[in-house]
């Protein structure tokens, strides 16, 4: 992908000092999607934390997924909510379930036309957008339309 979704200027997404999130940040500057597994009772789970929401184990570990799931909800953004964004609008950022990895959900943004019908249930699946010449090099999961 050679062009942004959305333009430079906007905060960088990284992984704070307490190293919790750092697996899901390193797995996808590999364009490899990792969410969170129970060791004990097996239950997904996202966002990232340090105790099992099922069971409530502390024997959390990180499993890599594909990165294919289903719209479950959406907005279109109209209005900035960035400096870096004052030009732009609208955009697309959609609730994606993941039904094969306990129907966790994670948030992003649908690559396309800003101004494209959106469909609950619609098939979408994760794209990897690389930041590698921003002063914090990084990588954003985008998703886009098709398994």
């Amino acid at each position: 992908m050679t062009a942004f979704y959305l333009p430079e200027g906007l905060p960088v997404p990284t992984w704070e000092g307490d190293e919790l999130q750092r697996p899901y940040w390193e797995g996808v500057k590999q364009e490899q999607l990792n969410i969170q597994r129970c060791g004990d009772c097996n239950a997904w789970q996202w966002g990232p934390e340090w105790m099992c929401h099922e069971c409530r184990s502390f024997n959390m570990n990180w499993a890599p997924i594909e990165g294919k799931g289903i719209i479950y909800s959406w907005t279109r953004a109209w209005h900035p909510v960035h400096p870096a964004l004052a030009d732009r609008g609208p955009y697309l950022a959609v609730l994606v379930e993941l039904p094969d990895y306990g129907n966790v959900r994670m948030l992003g943004n649908l690559l396309g036309d800003e101004h494209q019908e959106v469909v609950i249930g619609t098939p979408v699946h994760a794209v990897f957008e690389h930041h590698p010449d921003n002063a914090i090099p990084h990588t954003l999961v985008q998703w886009e339309r098709g398994s």
